[in-house]
């Protein structure tokens, strides 16, 4: 059996998952402790990708990245082409999995009582020193579980990917991917190996980030 898709969705997965923490920790931090105008709009926003359908997300994703789209023009000319590259594939994915991630880690930026980040500034410390010390090591728990979703997440991702990224054997195709291919050529026992090792990663991924959530990890 080909484990390309294996190894590539490992590879878009950790990709999606580190700019999901990276971009994803800051409007989760803006959103629980910032009040602004638009900040509900904003919140629908990040949450667009959990209800719309995927093809709607990957036909905005192909407008916003593709040669005749406004970013996908500049990054054309750059030299950095999105579409039909596992890069799309990592985009795809942590678009997809952004919601999963800010929703936790923001409950849990919000559970920090604000006493304690006060009195840590009214003895001396800058912003970043009451993050670094306060904020993030009492909410470490439901950031670190929603980085556990949002990976989980990444590597399910099907609808988005196909469109942005294409099926392209051994370029951009991903373990769901392969499993819609096999299951259209008819090869069933290829079908069944690579459901099973997605359920089983799924189930082992929900495990733990319930374990997480609940403080026993």
């Amino acid at each position: 059996m080909d484990l390309f898709p294996l190894f590539l969705t490992i590879k878009v997965s950790f990709f999606a998952t580190v700019l999901t923490i990276a971009i994803g920790l800051t409007l989760a931090w803006v959103m629980a402790k910032r009040d602004f105008w638009g900040k509900g709009l904003l919140d629908v926003i990040i949450m667009q990708p959990l209800v719309i359908p995927p093809t709607v997300l990957g036909y905005y994703l192909l407008a916003l990245f593709g040669r005749s789209g406004w970013l996908g023009g500049v990054l054309d000319s750059l030299g950095i082409e999105i579409v039909f590259t596992w890069k799309g594939a990592v985009v795809a994915a942590f678009i997809s999995s952004l919601p999963l991630f800010v929703k936790p880690a923001r409950a849990a930026l919000e559970g920090v009582g604000a006493d304690l980040e006060n009195a840590a500034r009214l003895l001396g410390k800058t912003e970043w020193q009451v993050i670094r010390t306060i904020t993030l090591p009492l909410a470490w728990r439901g950031i670190l579980a929603g980085a556990v979703m949002a990976f989980a997440r990444a590597t399910g991702e099907f609808g988005a990917t196909l469109m942005v990224a294409g099926n392209i054997p051994g370029v951009t195709q991903t373990l769901p991917i392969a499993i819609y291919d096999a299951v259209q050529s008819g090869d069933s026992g290829a079908a069944n190996l690579l459901v099973l090792i997605i359920t089983l990663f799924s189930f082992s991924v929900l495990f733990a980030a319930g374990k997480i959530g609940r403080g026993r990890l």
